[in-house]
């Protein structure tokens, strides 16, 4: 395997990782383990868990941006672009842990290195609304926080409970129209995933 492919997927097991347990919760030596390498391996090429995260949070916003760029050029579709948009970063759910890992870099604020990082990506998010994809302020506004309480669905595994609250499955239905399908397939593929590592771990 080429560096850069083996590079690639640390990153994948990290973005993964990082979602799942958070910036605190989460070692070297378990994305290590994820990605089917050596702990020392990922520090050589990484250097520092910091680093690491950093680089995970450089690749969640630029392949949101790609998605973003693809949906704001996909104009023979005869959807509004706010809804391409939208259905792009819905979409980014399938790479797991991608929108959970921008989260915990947004709670990160604080953080010297972590917290500009996470700023200055959400700032070139607002920019690409505002002045590529031409939302106003207020639109650009409602675009981050039906983000954030998409993000915030997601954290909490709010789909759990599709099938047993009435109001849970109002209120994804409502988030996720055409996308709910997606987000109850990889709930159950996580929930598989996990089941199988717990009876491995046994």
């Amino acid at each position: 395997m080429r560096a850069e492919d083996r590079r690639e997927l640390i990153l994948q097991a990290a973005t993964t990782v990082f979602g799942d347990h958070g910036y605190d919760g989460t070692t070297t030596a378990q994305v290590a383990r994820a990605a089917g390498v050596s702990q020392p391996y990922v520090v050589r090429v990484f250097g520092t868990k910091e680093k690491l995260f950093l680089a995970v949070l450089h690749r969640a916003l630029d392949r949101l941006l790609v998605a973003f760029r693809a949906a704001l050029a996909d104009t023979g579709s005869g959807v509004p672009v706010q809804r391409r948009i939208g259905l792009a970063y819905v979409g980014l759910a399938a790479d797991r842990g991608l929108l959970l890992s921008l989260m915990h870099g947004f709670v990160l604020g604080r953080d010297p290195l972590i917290g500009a990082a996470a700023r200055e990506g959400f700032i070139v998010v607002y920019r690409f609304l505002r002045h590529e994809a031409g939302f106003s302020p207020d639109e650009s506004q409602q675009f981050l926080a039906a983000g954030m309480l998409i993000n915030t669905m997601i954290g909490l595994r709010m789909t759990d409970d599709f099938d047993r609250d009435p109001d849970v499955h109002e209120l994804l239905t409502n988030a996720f129209p055409e996308k709910i399908g997606l987000m109850l397939d990889l709930a159950a593929a996580e929930r598989a995933e996990s089941a199988a590592r717990a009876q491995g771990d046994a």
